[in-house]
C-alpha cells in the first residue's frame, strides 16, 4: 500500500530508461488505484503487471474485492494470491487462498502462490509441514500446468524485518517443495515450476541466493519501491550461475 499516481508514474518511467538484463522477466504489482496508470505506462515494454489479490468468485456481491475478470480487463497477466499479509490481516486459510489459485487460473492469469511459515513455525520445526499443507491445499484445487502458476517462498519471519534466510535455508524450502510437488502432482509439473524467494531481498543478497539451484527468482518487497534497487536486483539475478 504505497505511491499514489504521480509517484508510480515516474516509477514505471525509470524502468523504462533502463536497460533490463536478458534473460530475465519482470513484473510489479501496484494497489488497484493504480493499475491504469501503471499498465499505461508500461504498454510497450517487457514488463508485466499483475494485482495483489483477487476474490475467488467470478462475479458477485463482493464490495471491496476484485475478480480475475477485472484484472484481466485492466491489463493485468499476474497476480499475487496468499501473501502472509492477506493471511494474516485478512484471515485467509489454505482453501480460500486455493480457490483464488483456481480463479487465477481461469481468467487466464499467472498466479504467484505464496508460502511460508512463521517464526514460531520455524522454532518449531514445523517448517516443512506447515509448507506442504500450504502446497497440497492448492494442488488439490488447481492442478493446472507447469506454466500456468508459479510459487513464492516467503518465509514470514524474513519479511519487513530486515533478517534474511541464509541461501543454505532458501535452497532446502525451495528443493523440498519442488520435491513435494512432484510427489503431490508431477515430475513434470516440478521440473517446470518457477519457485522464488521472498523476503528481505536487497541487492547485495540476490545474487548468492539467485545462484541456488532451486531458486528461479525473486517475490520482491520493500527494495522494490527504489527502482534503483529493484534493477539492481534484477541484474543479480542475471549474474548468478544457470
Amino acid at each position: 500500500m504505497h505511491l499514489v499516481g504521480a509517484e508510480a508514474r515516474a516509477f514505471c518511467r525509470q524502468l523504462r530508461g533502463a536497460e533490463l538484463p536478458a534473460g530475465v522477466e519482470a513484473a510489479i504489482f501496484p494497489s488497484y488505484p493504480l493499475l491504469p496508470a501503471v499498465v499505461a505506462e508500461l504498454s510497450d515494454t517487457a514488463i508485466g503487471v499483475g494485482g495483489q489479490d483477487l476474490h475467488f468468485e467470478d462475479a458477485g456481491a463482493h464490495t471491496g474485492d476484485v475478480s480475475g475478470a477485472q484484472l484481466t480487463d485492466a491489463g493485468c497477466r499476474w497476480v499475487i494470491v496468499g501473501h502472509s499479509e492477506r493471511r494474516r490481516d485478512h484471515g485467509e486459510d489454505d482453501g480460500i487462498v486455493a480457490r483464488k489459485l483456481a480463479a487465477a487460473t481461469r481468467h487466464g492469469l499467472t498466479a504467484i502462490l505464496c508460502l511460508g511459515e512463521t517464526r514460531e513455525e520455524r522454532r518449531a520445526g514445523a517448517t516443512f509441514a506447515v509448507l506442504e499443507r500450504q502446497l497440497a491445499a492448492a494442488l488439490a484445487a488447481a492442478p493446472a500446468g507447469a506454466d500456468g502458476w508459479v510459487v513464492a517462498y516467503e518465509p514470514v519471519w524474513a519479511i519487513g524485518t530486515g533478517e534474511t534466510a541464509t541461501p543454505e535455508q532458501a535452497q532446502e524450502a525451495h528443493a523440498f517443495l519442488r520435491e513435494r510437488t512432484a510427489a503431490l502432482g508431477s515430475a513434470e509439473l516440478a521440473r517446470g515450476l518457477r519457485l522464488l524467494y521472498g523476503g528481505s531481498v536487497k541487492p547485495d543478497n540476490a545474487a548468492e541466493l539467485a545462484a541456488q539451484p532451486d531458486v528461479d527468482g525473486f517475490l520482491v518487497g520493500g527494495a522494490s519501491l527504489d527502482a534503483g534497487k529493484f534493477l539492481a536486483i534484477m541484474h543479480g539475478c542475471a549474474v548468478a550461475p544457470p
